[in-house]
């Protein structure tokens, strides 16, 4: 049987093409925004520099990543320009029983595995201000080759399209901007009725 995701906190869910800057957002917010961790990822693509692991991603091997698989150990995951990439329930699960809202950032195809799984999670697109800037963003990363980018880029036009099934779009055209616009959505979802404490009513009586 697989594993339960299990708890009372929030799941923010953003998606983006490869280049947008999604995991950069996520991780600001976290520096920001009081008990709300981003939930670390399996993959199995190559470590670029400057990324550490368990911090960046979780990197492993194929064959680590298809008995993950079996053992029905994710909540969703998905090919990716080539590699795998999953979110763990079980660490879903550790954050939450802690108290914590969690933010994940995955693609397309892992948001709509979450949606048809979670559906009371929050749904946010992140979108760049112009195919341009876009194209600009994945060569100053300096990861990919030309031919890389441009798979890369016929993606991210066809993942655009599917902002319609989630319930917030971003532009990320200035970070601190779209960081503020995330972290709003954040607050507001807080201040929602299903996390009021009606204990408090009973001191306004």
């Amino acid at each position: 049987m697989p594993q339960e995701f299990q708890g009372n906190g929030e799941l923010f869910i953003v998606s983006a093409p490869s280049g947008a800057g999604k995991t950069t957002l996520c991780r600001k917010l976290c520096g920001i925004v009081p008990q709300l961790k981003h939930s670390v990822s399996y993959t199995t693509r190559p470590r670029r520099k400057r990324e550490i692991n368990n911090v960046h991603y979780t990197f492993v091997s194929e064959k680590k990543f298809k008995d993950m698989i079996k053992k029905e150990e994710f909540a969703e995951w998905a090919v990716v320009h080539g590699n795998l990439y999953g979110t763990s329930i079980k660490r879903l699960n550790k954050l939450i029983k802690k108290g914590y809202d969690i933010i994940l950032d995955i693609d397309v195809q892992g948001a709509v595995q979450m949606k048809r799984r979670i559906k009371d999670a929050v749904y946010i697109f992140v979108l760049p201000p112009s195919m341009k800037v876009l194209q600009k963003r994945l060569k100053f990363r300096r990861s990919d080759s030309a031919e890389q980018i441009k798979r890369r880029l016929e993606k991210a036009r066809e993942e655009i399209l599917s902002y319609r099934n989630y319930d917030y779009v971003i532009i990320n055209n200035k970070l601190g901007k779209a960081a503020r616009e995330l972290e709003s959505i954040i607050s507001a979802r807080r201040l929602g009725i299903n996390r009021f404490n009606s204990r408090l009513i009973k001191k306004l009586k």
